[in-house]
Parts: C-alpha cells; sequence; structure tokens
C-alpha cells in the first residue's frame, strides 16, 4: 500500500496492484479447485471399485487407496485407476476449473468476465487441445511403432553390462515417441491459444491477446504418462507418476478462478 497526502487533514491509501487477490480470496479458488478435482476423481474411483465410505477410507492402508495405489500394489479386487487416461484427466480438469471458476465467481464477482475467458483458455486451449493432440500422436506411434524404432541406432558394446546396454537401446528407441509427443504437446497449447483468443473476441466484442504461459504447461504430467504408456503400459513409473495428475490440474482451476482484468 502506498499512502498520498490530498491536505493536512486528510488521506487517500490505494494499492499499487489492484489486480491483485487477497490471500483469503486465492485461498478460496484453490479449494475451490481442488474440491472440484476430488468431486471427479471420487466418481472415477467410485466406478471402478473403490469405496466412498469414510470409516472404510480411514481404515485402508495408505497404498491401498485410490489417489496412492500403483500397478505394483495391484490386486485382482481394486487395480489402480488410469489417471493417464484421456477421458479421465478430461472429466477431472473440466471438475477443476468449474470448482475454481464458482469459487472465484463467488469471492470476486467484479471481475467475473476475465474468468469466464480464462476459464475457456484453460479448458479448450490448455486441456482438450493438447490432450487431444497428444492421444492421437499417441495412437498413430503405436500403430507404427515398430517403424519409427528402426531407424534408431542400437549400441553394442562389451564394456557395457547387458542390462545397462539393454536400458540405453530402450531409451534410444523411445526418442521418436518423445519428440513426437512434446511436439504434439507444444502444438495443443499454442493451437489451442489461437483458438480460444479468436472465440474470446468474438463473444465479448474486444480484442484478446492472451498469450501462452509457462502455467499452461504445469498440469501436462498427464501427457507424459499418455506418451510412455504407448510403449510400456505396465510400467510401474508411469502408474507412480499418473498418481500426480490429480493434483497438477489443480492449477488450471486456479488459474481460471484467479483470472483479473
Amino acid at each position: 500500500m502506498q499512502s498520498v497526502t490530498i491536505n493536512s487533514k486528510s488521506t487517500i491509501t490505494y494499492n499499487e496492484t489492484p489486480n491483485e487477490m487477497s490471500k483469503k480470496q486465492k485461498a478460496a479458488v484453490l479449494t475451490g479447485s481442488a474440491l472440484g478435482v476430488g468431486a471427479v476423481f471420487a466418481v472415477i474411483a467410485k466406478r471402478n471399485g473403490y469405496s466412498l465410505n469414510p470409516k472404510r477410507i480411514l481404515n485402508t492402508p495408505l497404498k491401498d487407496l485410490a489417489i496412492f495405489k500403483s500397478v505394483e500394489s495391484a490386486t485382482s479386487v481394486n487395480k489402480p485407476l488410469e489417471m493417464g487416461d484421456a477421458w479421465n484427466i478430461m472429466a477431472m480438469a473440466t471438475g477443476a476449473i468449474a470448482g475454481g471458476f464458482i469459487s472465484g465467481a463467488i469471492v470476486d464477482k467484479e471481475n467475473i468476465t476475465a474468468k469466464k475467458k480464462e476459464a475457456l483458455t484453460q479448458l479448450l486451449g490448455n486441456v482438450i487441445t493438447p490432450v487431444t493432440c497428444v492421444s492421437l500422436i499417441a495412437k498413430f506411434y503405436k500403430k507404427h511403432q515398430t517403424k519409427f524404432e528402426e531407424f534408431m541406432p542400437q549400441i553394442h558394446s562389451k564394456k557395457m553390462s547387458e542390462k545397462t546396454l539393454d536400458k540405453v537401446n530402450k531409451f534410444l528407441k523411445g526418442i521418436p515417441n518423445i519428440i513426437a509427443t512434446l511436439g504434439a504437446l507444444t502444438a495443443g497449447i499454442f493451437t489451442g491459444n489461437k483458438v480460444c483468443n479468436f472465440i474470446n473476441e468474438k463473444l465479448y466484442h474486444k480484442k484478446c491477446n492472451r498469450d501462452v504461459r509457462v502455467s499452461d504447461f504445469a498440469p501436462h504430467i498427464d501427457d507424459l504418462c499418455i506418451a510412455i504408456s504407448v510403449t510400456n503400459p505396465e510400467s510401474p513409473f508411469v502408474s507412480r507418476l499418473s498418481r500426480t495428475v490429480p493434483p497438477a490440474l489443480v492449477v488450471p482451476g486456479y488459474n481460471a478462478g484467479s483470472a483479473r482484468d
């Protein structure tokens, strides 16, 4: 805050950063986004045989909870949730953005238009378009996986152990998949951003030049899961990494709810 003295009897104070939300408002938006993700996650867990009974949840070991269960602790009763699945990702992202937007609209009504624009950008530009692009590329790569891998050189060395050599050659074979995923992700985010700017301009009749931000890439752990699962669907690493997808999807919800003109 900075004070400006008008005369000896009166002082006007103003905020140097008027577009900054208060800590309470930010906390409300963050909570709303987290609740949105949690609600959708609960539905997905229920559909996959997990109990939502609070008592049963409290009596369940952490490794067997839906959010923590991986292929390493899988049983015939409860299998790990497919958090890297495109439809699950989009559903949880929608929940996060809805929760963030609603809570933001309640605590910050004056900037509702900015939140509508950002909600569209987050859902269509930063989730649906990139995830769709990565999923399509993943399916294409899987169909032609053998051809792509044949182009990659393989190392033959007696100085390296067989186990190390196998890991190195496996990584080399996966390079085309990594390049394709990063390309699809980047193209999806930038294309989605342009499309959303165009839509927002038509809806609100005002020039919209919302640039791509670093935070736009934050929720895309899911795309990494999609890419790796193409070549190694039963990978324990992918299973463990996918557990971080729900918390990561809180980011687009928070961005939507905290947007201001």
